[in-house]
């Protein structure tokens, strides 16, 4: 999609601290982090939100929690504590149209609204 933002940090057009990337995912620091660790993993794929995905999609959504995983061994937060946060349309807190996935950690955080 051309006006995501998403989608050109995948196509290379803007620039972003890549901490995994395959065919089929990229794993980048938030820009506005909200812990220590704060990580977003999209699929390349442009899907708009968590409504999106098919039955085709199943091993790719598999892929992006086990990611999720790695990232936060690798970051240091899996044995205190991480959140992994997917927000799916306005009022559920999505604020860029590309399915993503925070990975949070780092610090003790707090109860969810």
């Amino acid at each position: 999609m051309s006006d995501c933002i998403f989608c050109k940090i995948a196509d290379g057009e803007i620039p972003a601290t890549v901490v995994f990337e395959d065919d089929e995912l990229l794993a980048f620091e938030d820009v506005n982090p909200r812990a220590p660790v704060h990580v977003l993993i999209i699929p390349k794929e442009h899907l708009s939100t968590m409504n999106d995905p098919g039955p085709e999609h199943e091993t790719l959504l598999g892929r992006m929690m086990l990611l999720a995983s790695r990232i936060a061994k690798e970051r240091g937060v899996s044995e205190g504590g991480y959140r992994v946060l997917v927000n799916c349309n306005a009022d559920g807190g999505q604020e860029v149209f590309h399915l993503h996935m925070h990975v949070i950690g780092g610090r003790r955080l707090g109860p969810m609204a």
